[in-house]
């Protein structure tokens, strides 16, 4: 059994987020490749400092995700 586990929906917002505001919000932080919940949940606050009405939307899906999950 070497089926791999979905990918939970806070990774997945995660990438999404330095996809979409890495120049703007994210700048000084390293993204990566499979976060823990915990690790998904520092980027939430530089979404909502740095980042426009989007960014903090986004930051609001991924803290409801990362709740989810723990």
């Amino acid at each position: 059994m070497t089926a791999e586990s979905p990918q939970p929906e806070f990774e997945s917002l995660y990438h999404r987020a330095f996809a979409d505001f890495k120049l703007r919000a994210l700048w000084n932080v390293r993204e990566l490749e499979h976060p823990t919940a915990e690790e998904a949940l520092t980027i939430t606050r530089s979404l909502r400092v740095e980042g426009d009405l989007n960014a903090r939307r986004l930051a609001e899906q991924i803290e409801r995700a990362c709740r989810a999950a723990l």
